[in-house]
C-alpha cells in the first residue's frame, strides 16, 4: 500500500468456551509501547515507496511552492469573512486544493447542545480541520497568547492556572450562537495507528457531558507525523504530499454516572474511543513521550549494562553470553519463561531494557511457577551493600477495589514496585560482580 502505517483493522477477539485449553492459552495483546505510539522517521522504509517518493519529489516541490501561496489566500480569507456555513465551506473547498481533505462520517450524531468534544491527537491541525466542519475552539496549552496563537486558530487564555475555571466560565456563557470547545486530553499528538496516550482528567471536570469524535489521518508516501518534528515542518510536508486526508467520526453523546469521578469518567470515554478506533488504550503520558524523544536523541545514554556484559568477555561465544544474562535477568524475574527473557535480549540487546520490557507488559509471556523457575537457580549471596527499602514489594491494596480506575491504579503502584525491586536487585548484582 502506498500508505505507510495505515490503521490496520480492528482486531477481533473471539471467546473460546471457558474452561478450554484455548481459553487458558489465549490472552489479550500487550499494551503498546511508546515505539509504537510514535514515528522516528519520517520517510518510508520500503524501497518501493522510497524510490516512489524521489519520483514524486519535483512535483511535489512545485506543489510545495504553489500551495504556499495558495495558503495565503486561504489565511486572508478566513480572516476576512465571519464565522458562518458560508466561510467554512468556502475555506474547506480551499483547503482540498492545498491537499487537506476533511470528511466526516455519522455527522447526524452532532448534538449541538453539548459544549465540550473530547478528540483523539494526531497532527498539529486537528483542530483546524474539525473547525472546518462544526463551529468550535480549542485553547492552546503550551504557549502563551501571541500572535502565532490566533493565526493557528487556538483560543488565548490568560494562563495554565486558571484554565479549567475559565473554560467552565467559558462553557456557562450564554452567547449565542454557543461555540464548544474541542479539546484533546491526550495532550500530544500520536501517530493514530496503535492507541491513545492517557486521558488527562481535567478535560472531563468542566461539564458532565461531552461528545467524542475519533479522528484518522492517512497520507500516501511519509509518515503522517513525526514526533519531534514542529508545526512549521508539518505544514510544509502536508503541502507536499498530493493530499492528506481527515476523517473524522461522531459518537454518541457520553453523560457522567451517578458518582463517577474525572479519572474514572476519562478512562471511560478513552476506552470508547479506543475501542471505535481499533486500537488500545495506554497508561502512557506526555512524560512518556519525552522520555522515548530523548532515547531516541541521545542512543548512548541508553543503560548499556548489557553491551558492556559481552565485550567483557570476548573468549565465550555470543549464544554463552546470551544465556548469561538471561540467567541474569531470570534471577530478578523468577516468574518470566527463560526463553522470552533471551528472545528479547537477542533483540535488545541490553539486560535493564529486557528487563523494562517484561515489566511493562511489552513482551507478552505466560508467568511460571515461582517456585519451580527459581529451583535451578543458584542461591543469590546477600548483597553488600544493603537497600533502604522493602526487601520484596508489598502489595498497596490488600482487598480487589470496585471501580476499574482504583484497580488499574493499584495495577500501576505493584508493576512501579516491582520494578523498582527489579532495578535494586538487578544494580546489586552488578556491584557485588564489580568486587
Amino acid at each position: 500500500t502506498a500508505f505507510p502505517g495505515a490503521p490496520a483493522a480492528a482486531r477481533r477477539w473471539r471467546r473460546p468456551w471457558p474452561g478450554t485449553a484455548k481459553a487458558a492459552a489465549m490472552e489479550p495483546p500487550p499494551a503498546p509501547g511508546p515505539e509504537r505510539l510514535f514515528d522516528s522517521h519520517r520517510l518510508p522504509s520500503d524501497g518501493f515507496l522510497l524510490l516512489a517518493l524521489l519520483l514524486y519529489a519535483p512535483v511535489g516541490f512545485c506543489l510545495l511552492v504553489l500551495r504556499l501561496f495558495l495558503g495565503l489566500h486561504v489565511f486572508l480569507v478566513s480572516c476576512a469573512l465571519p464565522d458562518s456555513i458560508l466561510r467554512r465551506f468556502v475555506v474547506r473547498t480551499m483547503c482540498a486544493v492545498l491537499g487537506l481533505v476533511a470528511r466526516q462520517d455519522d455527522s447526524r450524531l452532532r448534538d449541538h447542545r453539548v459544549r465540550v468534544l473530547i478528540s483523539n491527537h494526531v497532527t498539529p491541525f486537528d483542530h483546524n480541520i474539525v473547525n472546518l466542519l462544526t463551529n468550535c475552539s480549542t485553547p492552546l496549552l503550551n504557549s502563551s497568547p501571541s500572535f502565532v496563537c490566533w493565526s493557528r486558530g487556538f483560543m488565548e487564555m490568560e494562563g495554565r492556572g486558571e484554565l479549567v475555571e475559565s473554560l467552565k466560565r467559558f462553557c456557562a456563557s450564554r452567547r449565542l450562537p454557543p461555540t464548544p470547545l474541542l479539546l484533546f486530553p491526550e495532550e500530544e499528538a500520536t501517530n493514530g495507528r496503535e492507541g491513545l496516550l492517557h486521558f488527562s482528567s481535567w478535560p472531563f471536570s468542566i461539564q458532565d457531558v461531552i461528545q467524542p469524535l475519533t479522528l484518522r489521518v492517512r497520507r500516501p508516501l511519509v509518515s503522517v507525523t513525526v514526533s519531534d518534528a514542529s508545526w512549521v515542518s508539518e505544514l510544509l510536508w502536508s503541502l507536499f504530499v498530493p493530499f492528506t486526508v481527515y476523517q473524522v467520526r461522531w459518537l454518541q453523546p457520553v453523560h457522567r454516572q451517578l458518582g463517577e469521578g474525572n479519572e474514572e469518567f476519562a478512562l471511560r470515554v478513552q476506552q470508547l474511543m479506543a475501542k471505535e478506533l481499533g486500537q488500545r488504550g495506554t497508561r502512557l503520558t506526555p512524560a512518556d513521550k519525552a522520555e522515548h524523544m530523548k532515547r531516541q536523541r541521545h542512543p548512548r545514554l541508553r543503560p548499556s549494562s548489557a553491551q558492556s556484559s559481552f565485550s567483557s568477555s570476548p573468549g565465550l561465544s555470543p549464544d554463552v553470553q546470551l544465556a548469561t544474562l538471561a540467567q541474569r535477568v531470570k534471577e530478578v524475574l523468577p516468574h518470566v519463561p527463560l526463553g522470552v527473557i533471551q528472545r528479547d535480549l537477542a533483540r535488545t540487546g541490553c539486560v535493564d531494557l529486557t528487563i523494562t520490557n517484561l515489566l511493562e507488559g511489552a513482551v507478552a509471556f505466560m508467568p511460571e511457577d515461582i517456585t519451580e523457575g527459581t529451583q535451578s537457580l543458584p542461591p543469590a549471596s546477600s548483597p553488600k551493600f544493603p537497600s533502604s527499602g522493602p526487601v520484596t514489594p508489598q502489595p498497596t491494596a490488600l482487598t480487589f477495589a470496585k471501580s476499574s480506575w482504583a484497580r488499574q491504579e493499584s495495577l500501576q503502584e505493584r508493576k512501579q514496585a516491582l520494578y523498582e525491586y527489579a532495578r535494586r536487585r538487578f544494580t546489586e548484582r552488578q556491584a557485588q560482580e564489580a568486587d
